[in-house]
């Protein structure tokens, strides 16, 4: 590795495996663990969501836990599922074309896609032999992940975390087909794997100069979103709006909400927004990926910070029930199933 790619690996830490975050902080979660007498401690963290979100909810049940007026219409499709009923059903919930499809159960953006016609969500469908969520498109410009907490014997919770989602996307020179401009694009070109296949149809096409295109309108980092801190965002009319949410969700203490949304001002008034997903205990306040304003050891710290709030809630929760929390066979169990199933959508999304 020479040394302009040895700086690039050290400088966009952002890209790092998700093991580089997490194996440096076991010693702390051992602590924690053996200091609340239970390996599985954090499963007691919030009970109205199964295992208290550690990756094998069903996303589609957990969004029901929303409250109507903020979450998207979505509907839900089985394996071999007759189409026409899914038309239906789609239909029925007044979801139209374009719309999102992602799997039941997944994160990182695996399988994420926006569908623009029956063709194309028929196509995905067969492709993908799995429980399906299809989702309406939300049209909101704005996307954030933002990371709130609550004690359970305390009415008034935290945000801990704001990030702001930069979509990823290229400018035209009059010259350069989309191709080349992604390739040009030391963040775009990254991805250009998905993106080609996003575009397969325009990569030839000559875009005009100063023409903005959008490369992909799906906020995952995982798909070339840049995560961006938004922490002077945070303030009480904000806090208060997520507050009153939050107490109409039984069971969910902690973890992040992600949201689309039209403006702040309007977000802060609670209007004019959706949240599309409550992600539980393995869901990261995810501004520490904006390498501009935190160090890889300040990620680190702000995550054992996390921890040490999932041990403090589940100590309360473990008082007030002490059956809120699954069994240590049960959620090696979850997580061994839920690696095999990883693997299984790994193989058939190639």
């Amino acid at each position: 590795m020479n040394l302009k790619k040895l700086f690039s690996f050290f400088s966009n830490w952002e890209y790092w495996p998700i093991h580089m975050f997490y194996i440096p902080n076991i010693p702390y979660g051992i602590y924690l663990a053996i200091k609340s007498k239970s390996l599985v401690f954090y499963s007691a963290v919030n009970p109205g969501i199964k295992s208290s979100g550690n990756g094998t909810e069903s996303k589609y049940q957990t969004v029901q836990l929303i409250p109507k007026k903020y979450r998207p219409k979505s509907v839900l499709v089985i394996p071999n599922d007759d189409f026409n009923e899914v038309l239906k059903n789609i239909k029925k919930e007044g979801i139209e074309f374009p719309l999102i499809a992602k799997p039941d159960i997944g994160f990182r953006g695996l399988l994420v896609k926006k569908i623009s016609s029956e063709n194309e969500l028929k196509n995905y469908l067969t492709s993908y032999p799995i429980k399906i969520i299809i989702q309406e498109f939300i049209p909101f410009t704005n996307e954030c992940g933002l990371f709130y907490y609550r004690l359970p014997d305390n009415q008034e919770g935290k945000i801990t975390s704001i990030t702001l989602k930069k979509f990823l996307t290229i400018k035209g020179n009059g010259v350069s087909t989309i191709s080349e401009l992604i390739l040009q694009n030391d963040r775009a070109k990254m991805y250009f794997n998905i993106l080609k296949e996003i575009h397969q149809e325009k990569l030839n096409s000559v875009l005009e100069k100063d023409i903005v295109f959008l490369l992909n309108d799906i906020g995952n980092h995982a798909k070339g979103t840049q995560l961006i801190s938004g922490m002077h965002l945070i303030n009480k009319n904000l806090t208060e709006v997520i507050d009153t949410i939050n107490k109409q969700i039984e069971g969910w203490y902690y973890g992040r909400l992600d949201i689309k949304y039209d403006s702040i001002e309007g977000l802060e008034r609670g209007e004019n927004f959706k949240i599309l997903e409550i992600n539980g205990i393995i869901s990261e306040p995810t501004h520490i990926y904006d390498t501009k304003k935190y160090t890889y050891f300040q990620a680190l710290k702000i995550l054992r910070e996390h921890w040490k709030i999932m041990y403090e809630i589940s100590k309360i929760n473990r008082k007030i029930k002490p059956s809120n929390f699954t069994t240590t066979n049960d959620f090696i169990k979850e997580v061994r199933d839920l690696k095999n199933y990883t693997n299984k959508v790994k193989k058939i999304s190639v």
